[in-house]
């Protein structure tokens, strides 16, 4: 058994404002009041959290070689601070490396068949819980050249054709950047919804969404969709690839991840950049997981006391139960046979040059928990 450690080194103004056939286009006949719900979370960085991320893999039936592709957390920021990760197991060969484009982290195994595979994978993280003061200018340091990279196309995300049309008739007269973003965010809660039968956290082509008008999803998704809406709004914006490690103190038990067993705790985030406010945490996708799934009955309504004050705090924060891989998409995993990944926070292998479905539990069993550090 061989060990081996690596250091890394508001305003409401949608509901009123946009025209009322893209508002209805789901949910007609609901009524848009006012919430009265005060914010919950405080405009101040919480206090630091550090927890072990543990992934373990076990790949069934292996005849021959095998590689296995672990994704890392690679992301540093006043949010979340990637410290190192350590592997112990019995590959023949082990590596860590990036990819050039969005510097996603990711551990690279490659067995020879000659023993079952063994991988454990222990990653080190702090995390703290976001919120922005509204009334407070951030100063940032990004360079155009940085925030053009965030409006771009990708893949999954385009910002042409039919996102820029509806991106373009979501924010007409918008007069600030926050009011756009305001007006994506509502409008996302308003006219998607959470699907459960949707595989893991969605395939992302919000393309296919638009034109389809088929605006049940998951995280990827959802979030995928306001990406690609402000970015055709000229907003430069991402996804926060990444994964649930506690439970919340928000007290939502759909916000919320069990640290004992994580598979299936896979969450994306979103982040937009605010001239007077810098990088800003969006999440509605979570806002439409708590209208779907929090009481059992499907909320429809945005402004309902379950629904409202998520749908303020997500508006501008999230919580520190959570970790980011990366913000990557289209990845090309070195050594790997088959292409291109949208995006990259499930753990990937190869069987003799054979992709294994990560969401396939009979083929790829993994297990991911976590532990927070005390002290």
């Amino acid at each position: 058994m061989t060990t081996k450690s690596f250091p890394n080194s508001t305003r409401r103004t949608l509901l009123k404002s946009v025209s009322g056939s893209l508002l209805c286009t789901v949910f007609p006949g609901v009524a848009f009041a006012e919430s009265s719900e005060e914010r919950t979370f405080s405009p101040h960085p919480g206090e630091w959290q550090t927890f072990d991320v543990t992934t373990t893999v076990n790949l069934q039936n292996v005849t021959g070689p095998s590689k296995v592709w672990i994704p890392l957390p690679s992301v540093d920021s006043e949010w979340q601070r990637s410290l190192r990760s350590d592997w112990t197991g019995n590959p023949t060969t082990v590596s860590i490396d990036s990819e050039k484009q969005y510097g996603a982290k990711y551990l690279i195994a490659e067995f020879d068949g000659s023993v079952p595979p063994e991988l454990e994978v222990v990653s080190r993280v702090q995390t703290r819980d976001r919120a922005i003061d509204w009334s407070q200018s951030q100063p940032t340091n990004e360079s155009a050249g940085k925030l053009k990279h965030w409006t771009r196309s990708t893949s999954l995300i385009p910002t042409d054709g039919i996102v820029r049309v509806t991106s373009n008739q979501i924010v007409a007269g918008a007069r600030s950047d926050i009011e756009k973003a305001q007006r994506i965010f509502d409008w996302i809660i308003v006219s998607t919804y959470r699907e459960p039968k949707v595989r893991g956290c969605g395939t992302g082509d919000i393309k296919a969404m638009l034109e389809t008008k088929n605006f049940g999803g998951k995280c990827g998704d959802i979030n995928g969709l306001f990406v690609g809406l402000c970015r055709a709004a000229g907003l430069p914006a991402r996804d926060a690839y990444g994964l649930r490690l506690s439970p919340s103190a928000f007290g939502y038990k759909e916000l919320s991840g069990n640290s004992a067993s994580l598979k299936g705790a896979q969450h994306c985030r979103a982040e937009v950049y605010l001239r007077k406010h810098g990088w800003v945490a969006m999440d509605p996708a979570d806002v439409g997981k708590v209208m779907r799934l929090e009481t059992g009955n499907w909320i429809k309504d945005p402004d309902h006391p379950v629904v409202a004050p998520v749908r303020k705090a997500l508006f501008g924060g999230w919580e520190g139960n959570w970790m980011a891989y990366n913000f990557a998409h289209d990845v090309s995993l070195p050594g790997s046979s088959t292409g291109k990944v949208g995006f990259f926070m499930y753990p990937q292998a190869e069987i003799n040059g054979q992709a294994v479905d990560p969401l396939a539990p009979d083929a790829f069993r993994y297990t991911i928990s976590a532990n927070r550090i005390v002290g």
